[in-house]
């Protein structure tokens, strides 16, 4: 089991903010506009290196590894160049805070990774990571490392950060590689859903969220929002901010959550989705173990169309035909329902006499006849519909595909990948939080 002693040396203090909010989301929820240049803009200059002091010796242990003032000093220097927050009186035991959660969480991790001999990573590893984060921001590895120089962090603090980083990904991936695949069904299951929901008012939104367990408790966890929220507005990236204080699994994306579809989330956050306008960022928003701030990115009515590929095989029959013709035929289709599929329905319609078969491809369900299309959207894929009457004569309808139409529907291998992505963060969480439970740890 886990021990973690404070002594009374150091303590970690909560932010307290000017004007702490209520443990319930506010009447307004918009706390002000970002500038969208922001999240284009490559990284500046570094400013004057903060002036903030910690005291010199051991900060905390980790299973008997130290982690000193300076481990502690050189980390908080990479939150603020990373993030782009400012360093004030009020913000600066909050970035202490969450540069020493960090500092134990790569410790453990470090320490994990030892216990694999194969798993080393290489400098030529570390310098490809740098160059990608140079890249994205816009400019050369060299310069990018003294941006971050300037800003006083030493070259080879962020190099190490990134060996652990890098390490842990590997790590993770290798040992929950098998687990975190997603079945067809899964997939299916959410595409299922995003055609449900084609016609709800949808948000595509941004997210940072505080995890209150992590930051000293609810309160620290609001008021932290709060001070993220004030920089974000005068200035600070919301991207930036979110890799290095979310704690969601869409922090490695700059907090990007993809669209969020109407009811689908806890109420606090339906009520800021609902009032906040694309280009707005909300006040923090309390929730049960920790606090969001959602950033609206754009929105739309729910206007895409719904796609539905259809195969079918009939019995051709004139809107004159008797009623016992009528039956006779809805009989004989019955009767060869129950063997047909998407793979054989039509091999099967095209050997029988008296049978027609056909491959309607892919169609707007609303463009459908109208006796098609209660089958089109609500029979499961992969099924036979009953017979179904036109005036064309009697048809069974193979459902063989649905999917969302329209700008930015995401296909089967993005829905897949995001899936797969989100059960890695997942267990990449539990995997810590095993870590954690199964240390020593130790504040100074």
């Amino acid at each position: 089991m886990r021990l973690m002693r404070f002594t009374a040396g150091v303590a970690m203090a909560a932010l307290v903010a000017g004007a702490a909010i209520a443990q319930t989301a506010p009447a307004s929820q918009a706390a002000g506009a970002l500038d969208p240049a922001a999240e284009q803009a490559p990284a500046t200059a570094a400013a004057a290196e903060p002036e903030f002091t910690l005291a010199d010796g051991i900060v905390a242990t980790v299973n008997d590894q130290v982690i000193t003032g300076f481990d502690l000093r050189q980390r908080m220097l990479s939150v603020i160049a990373m993030s782009q927050v400012q360093p004030t009186e009020e913000n600066i035991p909050a970035i202490q805070q969450q540069a020493l959660q960090a500092l134990i969480e790569e410790r453990l991790q470090a320490q994990e990774i030892a216990n694999y001999e194969t798993l080393r990573i290489s400098d030529e590893e570390v310098n490809q990571e740098i160059a990608g984060m140079a890249q994205e921001a816009g400019t050369t590895p060299e310069n990018y490392m003294a941006f971050l120089a300037q800003g006083g962090i030493r070259p080879e603090a962020m190099r190490e950060q990134l060996r652990t980083e890098i390490g842990w990904r590997e790590l993770v991936g290798g040992r929950f590689n098998s687990r975190s695949r997603v079945s067809r069904a899964q997939v299916d299951q959410t595409l299922r859903q995003l055609t449900e929901a084609a016609s709800k008012p949808q948000y595509l939104i941004g997210e940072i969220y505080l995890e209150a367990n992590r930051v000293g408790g609810q309160q620290a966890a609001v008021n932290g929002a709060e001070q993220l929220v004030t920089q974000m507005v005068q200035g600070a990236a919301f991207q930036a901010v979110a890799r290095q204080f979310s704690a969601a699994p869409s922090a490695a994306r700059g907090g990007d959550a993809g669209w969020v579809v109407q009811g689908t989330v806890q109420p606090a956050l339906q009520a800021a989705l609902d009032s906040l306008q694309v280009g707005q960022l909300s006040r923090p928003i309390p929730v049960d173990g920790g606090v969001y701030i959602i950033y609206m990115r754009d929105k739309r009515t729910g206007a895409a169309t719904s796609l539905v590929s259809l195969k079918q095989a009939m019995i051709e029959l004139p809107e004159t035909a008797t009623t016992e013709e009528v039956a006779a035929a809805t009989q004989r289709l019955e009767g060869i329902r129950a063997s047909l599929t998407c793979d054989n329905i039509l091999q099967r319609a095209t050997s029988e006499a008296g049978l027609l078969g056909s491959d309607l491809g892919e169609s707007d369900v609303a463009n459908l006849a109208p006796q098609f299309q209660q089958v089109a959207r609500s029979a499961e894929v992969n099924t036979v519909s009953n017979p179904v009457r036109t005036p064309l004569g009697i048809h069974l309808l193979a459902v063989c595909g649905r999917r969302v139409g329209g700008v930015d529907v995401p296909s089967y291998q993005e829905v897949e990948a995001r899936l797969r992505n989100q059960n890695l963060a997942m267990l990449a969480r539990r995997y810590i939080r095993d870590l954690r439970a199964d240390s020593l740890i130790e504040m100074k």
